[in-house]
């Protein structure tokens, strides 16, 4: 990892992670009632949890009111496309072949998503989109 990369988030991190991308700024209590209707857990598992993020430096944390406000640090997309790269490097030894042909055969693909990744194949290739 280098100084300008943002460290990898585990798992726990990333469900909450999820909630500020689509959220936005979220106290602790917001974060516990999105996260509550999929899994059960505490109010104190999630403060430590962005208190831990905030230490990392995956998200900021707004303390001017009494209920800190937590934002994620890195969009989506840049956190997405980190986690793909490491993943590219340590699973496929750098093959975007290897990577993309896993990826196709391992859930059934809809026709839409096969319409943009032609297009962005063909934006690759240098024609027009």
């Amino acid at each position: 990892m280098t100084q300008n990369e943002p460290p990898r988030p585990t798992d726990a991190e990333l469900e909450i992670l999820r909630v500020l991308w689509n959220h936005g700024p979220s106290t602790v209590r917001d974060v516990l009632n999105v996260i509550s209707n999929s899994r059960e857990t505490g109010y104190t598992t999630i403060l430590k949890q962005l208190q831990i993020m905030a230490d990392k430096g995956l998200v900021f944390r707004d303390e001017s009111q009494r209920s800190h406000v937590y934002q994620a640090r890195y969009a989506e997309e840049q956190t997405q496309r980190q986690l793909v790269h490491d993943l590219l490097r340590r699973a496929f030894g750098g093959s975007t072949e290897k990577l993309v042909l896993q990826a196709l055969s391992t859930t059934r693909t809809s026709k839409a998503d096969l319409a943009e990744i032609h297009r962005l194949l063909k934006r690759q290739k240098g024609d027009k989109p």
